[in-house]
């Protein structure tokens, strides 16, 4: 589980790096918000 977490912050920090707009930040955020929930139902 602490891998998973970790995993995940990480891949936002890169998706967030790669971010121009505060709409695209938001989209991402939602986004990785989504997959760690699919990822804790599993």
């Amino acid at each position: 589980m602490h891998k998973l977490v970790i995993a995940t912050l990480g891949c936002a920090l890169l998706v967030l790096s790669a971010c121009n707009t505060v709409k695209g930040v938001g989209r991402d955020i939602e986004s990785v918000g989504s997959a760690g929930e699919k990822a804790i139902k599993k």
